[in-house]
């Protein structure tokens, strides 16, 4: 019986401390900077506001609708500035809060957040393993997805027609595997463009500061982030 118990609280002790470990692993992480929170206002045409799943980007559109997924351990408003861009010139746009800000633990997020919403054009993507799991959601959801739109980042399971699939990513990305990229390609749909942003990075397509082990862009983040909006812009047309 003293065994038995000795064993119970062993185990016991065990999980309590992976999961602390976990806690502080996810506790750390990258922060919006200010100019991705002054992008949260409401003006321009585009009306911001929070939801039970995140917030929503409420620009002209009534057509297109993308639900965007953040990288790991960056603050979902740090894509503010690029996601507004988005929602002012066509798309309006759903960025999801994942737990512990990872969305492994919430790649079938969109399925609560679609049906919210009457946009007849549905497009699901995101940055890094954000995109990696929107590209996995999207290859159990073909029929109801009219494309997927990947931020450094690569599918890891088919993508069957008539699905459209947008990859971009910076010429100076130091985070992004691009054997990984490679190997996607395998798994992209005939409607596949992959586009390289020149002097991008794998940072700035957020706002979250610099990124460990990324490359050293050579555009600004403004910049990386209007052509970013001009390449999605010109898939979806």
């Amino acid at each position: 019986m003293k065994k038995r118990y000795k064993v119970l609280i062993f185990f016991v002790g065990t999980l309590a401390a992976v999961f602390a470990a976990f806690l502080i692993y996810t506790g750390v992480y990258y922060h919006a900077e200010d100019i991705a929170l002054a992008a949260m206002g409401t003006e321009d045409g585009v009306a911001v506001s929070q939801t039970g799943y995140g917030w929503f980007l409420d620009g002209p559109s009534e057509e297109n609708l993308f639900v965007f997924y953040p990288g790991a351990k960056v603050e979902e408003t740090a894509y503010m500035p690029l996601l507004r861009q988005l929602a002012g010139q066509g798309m309006d746009v759903c960025l999801v809060k994942m737990p512990f800000r990872l969305a492994f633990f919430g790649a079938d997020k969109a399925t609560e957040v679609f049906p919210l919403y009457q946009h007849e054009n549905r497009y699901v993507g995101g940055h890094s393993l954000g995109g990696a799991m929107a590209a996995s959601y999207a290859a159990k959801h073909t029929k109801t997805l009219r494309g997927v739109i990947l931020f450094a980042a690569y599918p890891t399971k088919t993508l069957n027609d008539p699905l459209m699939l947008l990859s971009i990513y910076g010429s100076e990305d130091g985070v992004l595997d691009m054997e990984k990229v490679a190997n996607g390609r395998q798994y992209a749909p005939q409607r596949y463009t992959e586009q390289v942003i020149a002097g991008g990075n794998h940072a700035q397509f957020g706002n979250y500061g610099v990124q460990k082990g990324d490359g050293s862009a050579s555009v600004s983040a403004e910049e990386q982030q209007k052509q970013t909006v001009e390449l999605i812009l010109q898939s979806i047309r």
